[in-house]
């Protein structure tokens, strides 16, 4: 029971955040759907530190060269998706106020990937089979 509400939160945190890159592109003033890209940036974000899961041993409490590696591949992801639409706003691509929304939107995601990662990865009895 409790799981279902720790999902159906997180599930809030990233319609919220779509929302939130959707009023960027589609808001009248706006009308510029480049912002769009930055969705690339939300597939891509999980996937190293989820191979390096994979990859590592948990036992092991030293520090791992492959999941140090996974954890900035995962940081540059996360600060590219937030300069992209600083250089589309630069670019005059977007106006200032969708690189608002879209920043604002990108900060909802991120916390809502990151909050999945501590609710349901710590867990013993979950496996990443089941996503």
């Amino acid at each position: 029971v409790c799981s279902e509400k720790k999902l159906i939160s997180l599930s809030f945190g990233g319609a919220v955040g779509l929302m939130f890159l959707m009023l960027g592109c589609a808001l009248p003033q706006y009308n510029q759907y480049w912002p769009l890209f930055v969705l690339f940036f939300y597939i891509l974000s999980p996937i190293p530190y989820c191979i390096a899961r994979r990859l590592v041993d948990d036992t092991d409490a030293t520090s791992n060269a492959c999941k140090e590696l996974a954890i900035f591949l995962t940081t540059g992801i996360v600060v590219s998706a937030f300069g992209l639409p600083i250089v589309f706003a630069r670019a005059e691509l977007i106006y200032w106020g969708a690189c608002a929304l879209v920043l604002t939107g990108n900060t909802v995601i991120f916390a809502t990937i990151l909050g999945f990662f501590l609710v349901f990865g710590s867990n013993d009895d979950f496996s990443w089979q089941q996503w």
